[in-house]
């Protein structure tokens, strides 16, 4: 019998959350989406926050601007879920929860986040209250899962799981002058603002390698040299357009930077990269290590001069570099990286079977 699952999270064609909800019901489950998110449009992506959600989040809350709350309470009632599904939840109350174990005292209760949400940073309080009424918590942060993190928050039972790609988003594609004109470049990276991703740049630029740049909070961010590119502005997907991948696929060195307020291991990028059959150049950690053969599916690097170095020695190499990128791909393909392998063992986790 096919599980029934109240999904919520952010919808947006772009999002993970979107991928995972298709990959739920290419699983055979019935499921029903609520979005705790705005729907943006094509260009962004997203619906920018106002000043009153701003002003909001520095006290640790959430605006509930999508009245998910009251959605999910009426949901869970009519329709009594196998799983209710929740991806980050800062919004959510606890009350919420517990209403919905009211209703329905067989629905497993998930929570996901691609985010290290032991950090203060990324969490409400709304968040951390409700962690006890999760049955189980998923997270791509490995460390989110040890007992003085999340369990020592009130999360009873936390499973580690990898990032994955989107197989209708993520894959190799036919790039058209124009579009290479647009996305092209030598060296790229699509990402947020980070102040050590700003130092690694500049050095790059500095020693004259050509670097474009796509991402939100690049504004404040200045270069005195004329070989970096900053676009100050995301480069995301839609049923439109997949521009983030055609950006993946027209850059000749993709760069892969783990952020370090986040803790970060692995990102969405490790994985999105590769599985459209670019070559990344990636900072070496564990997680990418055990993802991404070095030196044969991907390439990693230790200091911004091993990075330097590594940079000079593909662009001069391409068959090397392309065969790298293609064996990257094929690594996603056959090792189980997509949003559908991800889904699969997640609702196993949760549901059993």
């Amino acid at each position: 019998m096919s599980p029934k699952i109240l999904f919520v999270g952010d919808l947006n064609f772009y999002s993970k959350g979107a991928s995972r909800l298709s990959a739920a019901k290419q699983l055979g489950a019935e499921v029903e989406g609520l979005s705790h998110s705005p729907i943006g449009g094509d260009d962004l992506g997203y619906v920018p926050p106002g000043l009153d959600f701003r002003i909001a989040w520095k006290m640790r809350k959430h605006l509930d601007t999508e009245g998910v709350n009251a959605k999910i309470a009426k949901s869970v009632e009519a329709s009594k879920p196998d799983l209710l599904w929740i991806e980050k939840g800062n919004m959510i109350k606890p009350s919420t929860l517990e209403k919905a174990r009211q209703q329905s005292p067989t629905t497993v209760i998930a929570s996901y986040s691609d985010d290290d949400m032991f950090n203060t940073l990324n969490h409400t309080h709304a968040y951390t209250n409700g962690l006890k009424h999760y049955d189980v918590v998923f997270t791509t942060k490995s460390y989110n899962a040890n007992e003085g993190e999340l369990p020592a928050l009130g999360a009873k039972r936390c499973v580690m799981v990898d990032k994955a790609y989107d197989p209708g988003q993520h894959r190799p594609m036919d790039i058209s002058a124009m579009e290479l004109g647009k996305f092209g470049a030598d060296v790229g990276f699509i990402g947020s603002y980070a102040p050590e991703r700003g130092v690694i740049l500049n050095f790059l630029a500095e020693n004259g390698i050509p670097v474009k740049v796509w991402g939100n909070d690049w504004q404040d961010f200045s270069s005195a040299s004329s070989h970096l590119q900053v676009k100050r502005r995301p480069l995301v997907n839609s049923r439109s357009d997949l521009k983030f991948s055609k950006g993946i696929c027209a850059t000749r060195i993709n760069l892969g930077f783990l952020r370090k307020i986040n803790r970060d291991l692995q990102t969405d990028r490790s994985v999105e990269i590769p599985a459209c059959g670019g070559f990344m150049l990636a900072e070496r950690s564990d997680e990418h290590e055990r993802l991404f053969e070095d030196g044969k599916e991907a390439v990693f690097f230790d200091s911004k001069e091993d990075l330097l170095s590594k940079i000079r020695y593909f662009l001069e190499h391409e068959n090397e570099r392309k065969a790298i990128g293609m064996a990257g791909r094929a690594r996603c393909e056959t090792g189980g990286y997509s949003h559908l392998d991800r889904m699969r063992f997640m609702l196993k986790e949760a549901l059993g079977g």
